[in-house]
């Protein structure tokens, strides 16, 4: 059975030979981690998402304490396609009790994994949130673990993940190059922090993906604001919340404009972004296709620059409670 799958730009990842769709679903949210989610709706959403042209689907055993791997698990094997028509992305090292970077931990990892997924593969396994482990484990445990995963099949290739960007560069620096295939860095290229820009060509000299997450930076770029816990600062804070104002007052919405901003750049794969219903499926395409054709509202966009330049590029700790 094929579903009829609309058109989405599709961008090559580093030196992977994945061609991963512009916008890349965050399966977060369907492990319940900002609410419950039926897996009626789970199902429904990722064959949405899938219809409408997106294929790459990103999660970890960390979200929702494994639930979101097995909800996105029964969202793809309902779509009765190809294991080929789609890309996923999943993690290990970062679990509900805590951190375990462990060459034994995560080869197991992987196998409870593919287990939820009810998948052979996955496309890419990422050591998730490396920040919080031995960086010096990373580069002589954990990464010489996921490359023989690679070598038996179980990954096709290996990236890592965190908030401070310095990781990215100390661990490709100690590892031989085309070990490590793609990077996922959150909360670094958006309208109000676009540090991960200084990036790039390091990374595009190593041949190594660059995917993108949270282009709204953990809500803080949305008319409701980030959550209570949100490590930002109380100016940061204050400064998104008066651009969300404005663009209201507009008639517009900053969540629109953080995610066109975010998938502007073409240098970056893929932007992730979380989906847990159809509508929040539709909308974000919706964005997709005006950036492609209308292009963005340079003149809203400029104003809220404007707004958040006094704390342009302001960063905050890694915070074990970010989810």
């Amino acid at each position: 059975m094929s579903i009829p799958q609309a058109k989405m730009e599709l961008r090559p990842l580093g030196n992977t030979g994945l061609k991963v769709s512009s916008i890349g679903f965050g399966a977060s949210p369907l492990g319940s981690v900002f609410g419950p989610v039926a897996e009626v709706d789970a199902v429904a959403t990722v064959r949405e998402a899938f219809r409408q042209g997106i294929n790459f689907f990103d999660t970890s055993p960390y979200y929702g304490g494994t639930l979101s791997e097995k909800m996105l698990g029964k969202g793809l094997k309902a779509l009765q396609v190809p294991r080929s028509d789609y890309i996923v992305a999943t993690k290990c090292g970062r679990y509900e009790e805590g951190f375990d970077f462990s060459a034994e931990r995560v080869t197991k990892s992987i196998d409870e994994s593919l287990e939820r997924l009810q998948l052979d593969y996955v496309d890419i396994l990422h050591c998730h949130d490396i920040e919080f482990g031995s960086l010096d484990q990373i580069v002589s445990e954990t990464i010489p673990a996921l490359q023989k995963l690679k070598q038996e099949g179980k990954t096709r290739f290996i990236g890592i993940t965190g908030l401070p960007l310095d990781i990215f560069t100390y661990v490709l620096d100690r590892v031989p190059p085309g070990t490590v295939d793609v990077i996922l860095s959150y909360c670094h290229y958006g309208v109000n922090d676009s540090t991960l820009v200084d990036l790039i060509p390091y990374l595009k000299e190593k041949g190594v993906g660059v995917i993108s997450a949270s282009p709204l930076a953990m809500g803080l770029l949305t008319e409701q604001g980030g959550p209570e816990w949100h490590p930002a600062s109380p100016e940061l804070k204050s400064a998104c919340k008066a651009a969300a104002a404005h663009c209201k007052s507009k008639g517009k919405k900053i969540t629109k404009l953080a995610l066109q901003y975010s998938l502007a750049n073409k240098e970056i794969s893929s932007v992730l972004v979380g989906m847990s219903s159809v509508s929040q499926v539709e909308e974000n395409v919706a964005a997709v296709k005006e950036l492609e054709g209308l292009g963005m509202d340079k003149e809203t966009l400029s104003e809220v620059e404007a707004i958040l330049k006094p704390v342009k590029n302001q960063t905050w700790p890694s915070g074990v409670d970010q989810k």
